[in-house]
């Protein structure tokens, strides 16, 4: 393994961890800047919500800077002030609030926020009068996704409430804004329609006299594959970290993004076991021949699926091997058979496939999921190895 630094509960750079996962900071800097060539010349916001995507939101957004992103995107507002706390002082847009939201803070650290409802701009706009300086805010259209965003009925509205805010100075509204909710299929009618109901969205909010500076649409798939979406700024999330958004979009390799995570780990004991042994909770699993078991101090505590028993496989003694029997909340067990195995031999459950471990995608398949939910799951018990 190259030079690398660990993070994480338990971390050690003396020796290797038990288990980890295994970040290559140069897979991210490299699919960002796959990205940012793809998006032309819309400038790139790097999603890093959810601790970027379970890859660890600092040094993934480090990364993605240095490969040419020039925005960063969170979810909500703890995770854009843990950007600023990094000193990290790239522009950057959180967008979940509910009422009562510290939206004073958000002003204070220069962080963009967005805004679905009259009531949101109202709570804004009470936090910049109380800062003394203006909150820049994204509006958002729903174009029809059914989530986050105005109604078409409500955004002429939002629109009139935020031209009066900003003509007050308490606001600026920065950005239009909203999301797709089929860009992994990228022939589904929806698409374009959604496209139409932004441009319209953005005519209305410029009938209001606003003269928002960047309109943003785009995610992964619609970076990746739509073009006509990409506007002022695209926002892939999933696909900074080498991941494509769905089979309909294609493999990472087509659009040169490769997977940045590898989770590892090693055997805890090697036992012979006579047949008919019983294996794990519930037995669900019973060995068929005399056979060796070797157990992996991973399980659902850690991000592993309970679902993954009997289905999820590992590469381990240079084969792949279907976990034995349920899941437990810390490890599981492999049957290797008669295969020379030891204690403390390394054991792969993911990553990009180069040494003949399954991918995230094996995994999302075999469990029926996506890819996304594989590596955000990873608990914070595995400590992140940068690469």
């Amino acid at each position: 393994m190259a030079a690398m630094s660990v993070q994480g509960p338990g971390a050690s750079a003396s020796s290797e961890p038990r288990t980890y996962a295994a970040v290559e900071l140069d897979a991210v800097r490299d699919s960002v800047a796959a990205l940012a060539a793809r998006a032309g010349d819309a400038a790139t916001m790097a999603v890093v919500k959810a601790d970027g995507y379970g890859h660890g939101m600092i040094p993934c957004a480090r990364a993605a800077l240095d490969a040419g992103a020039s925005w960063l995107g969170t979810a909500v507002l703890e995770e854009a002030l843990a950007l600023r706390a990094a000193g990290i002082t790239a522009p950057v847009l959180c967008w979940l609030a509910t009422p009562g939201e510290r939206f004073g803070e958000a002003i204070s650290a220069g962080i963009d926020v967005s805004a679905s409802a009259s009531w949101t701009l109202t709570e804004i706009a009470a936090a910049a009068r109380l800062a003394g300086r203006p909150a820049r805010v994204h509006l958002k259209a729903d174009t029809g996704l059914g989530r986050a965003g105005a109604m078409p009925g409500d955004w002429p509205g939002l629109c009139d409430q935020a031209a009066a805010l900003q003509a007050e100075g308490v606001i600026e509204a920065f950005g239009v804004w909203s999301h797709f909710a089929f860009a992994d299929a990228p022939g589904h009618a929806t698409v374009q329609a959604q496209i139409g109901a932004f441009r319209d969205a953005v005519d209305i909010a410029e009938k209001a006299g606003l003269a928002p500076t960047v309109r943003h649409l785009a995610n992964s798939a619609a970076t990746l594959v739509s073009p006509e979406a990409h506007f002022d700024l695209v926002r892939p999330g999933v696909s900074v970290y080498g991941l494509s958004p769905g089979p309909e979009v294609g493999p990472p390799a087509r659009f040169g993004l490769r997977p940045a995570m590898s989770l590892v780990s090693h055997a805890a004991l090697v036992k012979r076991v006579p047949a008919g042994t019983g294996v794990s909770y519930a037995h669900r699993y019973t060995t068929a021949r005399e056979t060796t078991l070797a157990l992996v101090p991973l399980g659902y505590a850690d991000g592993i699926p309970r679902a993954a028993t009997n289905t999820g496989e590992v590469l381990f003694g240079g084969r792949r091997r279907r976990i034995a029997g349920t899941v437990c909340m810390d490890q599981f067990v492999l049957d290797v058979g008669d295969d020379e195995v030891a204690a403390g031999d390394e054991v792969r459950l993911f990553g990009p496939g180069d040494l003949g471990e399954p991918t995230a995608d094996d995994w999302a398949v075999a469990l029926g999921t996506i890819n996304y939910e594989i590596v955000t799951r990873i608990g914070q018990r595995v400590p992140r190895v940068y690469v």
